[in-house]
């Protein structure tokens, strides 16, 4: 199995940051009645998503404000950040990458590693393992790790199967390289089988954009969409999600010979409330130890891990050991073991 271990890296701060804009499924046109809706929060826990209004707004923005918050609370200079990473599959263009353009709006020094990540949920944790590599072993020493997409953008408001349980952010990790500290412990899978579970058929240069991308096709009642909004097959995630996260922790815990009860915190990717208590249970794992912040947010993609330790915990992740499980859209799941010293949590920025 994909096991690493990377020492000397310390997670210095964690930032967030969601749009103004809130939504309250409870008011959504797309369920037949206030029943309808009702059960879907209470099975999915998503009962307001906070999603991009305008056109034009973008991940990076939200990530851009996320990531200049964190420096000024780290008192960190833009000159000192070595490698900046993207996190995304929302980016703001086919080309270039989105990482060099946030490298130039933080005036960020011209000797920076920049570079795009094209993951959604499963982005944080291999987004980190990314960036832990580039400093440990290496003459650079502080990093930044920009994770989030603006989702709702790719779903159809007329598809009630994927619209109201997504919602939008950015946030910002700072790294930095510190001898003698605990290595970080990271365990990862990809199952490109399932490639077909969440897609955006058309749009790629697989199927470029025609005309007949942009034509709606009524699937069944409730869920209208066209080729070019995102599809997820929602029987074959949960499957997907409910085998391979538990066998991911496992498979670290065990690997590393870590009790399961050392852990502090548990943080899972926020699919939705039914899914993430199937893990927990099946994990053994006593509520108190997992955050969630479906009701608030929805999923957010690769932000809801940092997204969930920002809102839920903040301080308090300060000395703690860490456990986070990715999965989702690849399919690629990935788990990691983080043990905190001292960390800047910045309270949730709305814009």
């Amino acid at each position: 199995m994909a096991f690493k271990e990377i020492s000397n890296i310390a997670i210095q701060g964690i930032a967030a940051c969601v749009p103004e804009h809130r939504e309250d499924n409870k008011a959504l046109s797309i369920f037949h009645n206030i029943e309808e809706s009702r059960k879907f929060i209470e099975s999915t826990g998503v009962e307001y998503r906070h999603i991009v209004k305008d056109s034009g707004f973008c991940t990076s923005d939200l990530c851009y404000e996320a990531a200049k918050r964190l420096l000024d609370e780290l008192c960190w200079s833009p000159d000192e950040i070595d490698c900046l990473i993207f996190v995304s599959q929302t980016p703001d263009y086919i080309l270039p990458a989105t990482s060099c353009i946030i490298q130039n709006r933080l005036n960020i020094t011209t000797n920076c590693y920049s570079m795009d990540i094209s993951l959604g949920c499963s982005g944080w944790v291999y987004g980190l393992s990314v960036i832990a590599s580039l400093l440990d072993g290496s003459t650079m020493c502080k990093g930044l790790l920009l994770a989030g997409d603006t989702t709702s953008v790719t779903k159809s408001p007329k598809d009630k199967s994927t619209y109201p349980l997504f919602g939008d952010a950015g946030t910002a990790t700072a790294v930095e390289f510190k001898v003698g500290l605990k290595p970080m412990m990271f365990n990862f899978g990809t199952d490109g089988g399932g490639f077909e579970a969440i897609i955006i058929p058309d749009g790629g240069f697989r199927n470029v954009v025609s005309p007949e991308s942009f034509l709606e096709e009524i699937i069944e009642p409730g869920i209208i969409r066209n080729r070019l909004q995102s599809i997820m097959n929602g029987p074959a995630v949960f499957t997907f999600g409910i085998s391979k996260a538990p066998r991911s922790v496992n498979a670290l815990l065990d690997n590393y010979k870590l009790d399961k009860e050392s852990i502090d915190y548990y943080f899972f990717h926020q699919a939705n409330l039914f899914m993430n208590e199937k893990i927990r249970i099946k994990l053994g794992i006593e509520a108190k130890k997992v955050p969630y912040s479906h009701r608030e947010f929805g999923n957010t993609s690769s932000a809801s891990i940092p997204l969930t330790m920002v809102t839920q915990v903040g301080s308090k992740l300060a000395n703690k050991k860490l456990l986070a499980c990715a999965f989702g859209v690849g399919l690629s799941w990935a788990s990691v073991v983080v043990d905190t010293e001292s960390i800047v949590c910045p309270d949730l920025i709305k814009i």
